[in-house]
């Protein structure tokens, strides 16, 4: 990344927020009564919905159903109103089909899929506002739909962006500053196992640099691990309020 005015001498960056520091982080679960699963979740300005259905008989012909586990069926879209340009195709662009591989690749790592042979999950994941993170509030919110639907997985899935400015890396990368160019880094992680689900370089770094970006990412991810554990919990609690009234 490039451009002093990123970040002052004082170590601020344009939102207030210090190099390591998360955007503000908002989230419901159960937002669909319709689906079997599902989650809005606000990261800064970023603004996902996620919705599950499944596990559910695989649709179209049975011969792509995998004998040992479950299939996992992605789509990801940004709404037309997400960004200031207006978007002719904002469901079938090559952008959106390469981030619907992305979460398919990120989920297929963390669903317990060997629980549910010859069958599908479907996670459908909309951008309706974008500012930076797009795939990180993606997958934030779509672990939250997973759970609400009942859908064991290995670990939570955690997602955070991080950058490089000049000698400091930069986490939850905003829009401002993933414009401003240079190295970016996206990772999902489950954060109690320490496992990678997914990990995408925008650009070359040097691999000096590698170990403390990635560090960057790694507390975020943690960091978002602890909220969104609260968000699962106080829903838990509302829910058995609801019960027991």
């Amino acid at each position: 990344m490039s451009g002093l005015e990123l970040l002052s001498e004082q170590g601020f960056r344009l939102d207030g927020r210090r190099a390591g520091e998360l955007r503000q982080l908002r989230a419901r679960m159960g937002v669909f009564a319709q689906a079997d699963g599902s989650a809005y979740l606000e990261q800064g300005n970023t603004k996902a919905l996620a919705v599950v259905y499944g596990p559910h008989e695989v649709r179209g012909s049975r011969g792509k159903a995998p004998a040992a586990q479950a299939l996992v069926n992605c789509q990801y879209s940004m709404a037309t109103f997400s960004t200031g340009e207006r978007k002719r195709r904002p469901h079938g662009d090559r952008a959106s089909g390469e981030m619907s591989l992305h979460l398919k690749q990120t989920f297929e790592a963390a669903v317990l899929t060997q629980l549910y042979p010859r069958s599908q999950i479907d996670i459908y994941v909309q951008i309706l506002q974008a500012d930076g993170g797009n795939y990180c509030a993606s997958v934030n919110a779509a672990t939250l739909a997973i759970i609400d639907a009942g859908i064991p997985l290995r670990d939570y899935v955690c997602a955070c962006s991080a950058g490089f400015l000049e000698d400091t890396p930069l986490a939850d990368l905003n829009h401002a500053e993933e414009a401003a160019g240079g190295p970016q880094l996206a990772l999902a992680l489950l954060p109690q196992a320490g496992q990678i689900a997914l990990l995408e370089m925008s650009a070359r770094l040097h691999a000096d640099h590698l170990e403390r970006i990635l560090d960057a990412a790694s507390r975020a991810c943690r960091a978002l691990h602890a909220l969104l554990d609260q968000v699962v919990r106080s829903h838990l609690r509302h829910d058995a309020a609801l019960l027991a009234k």
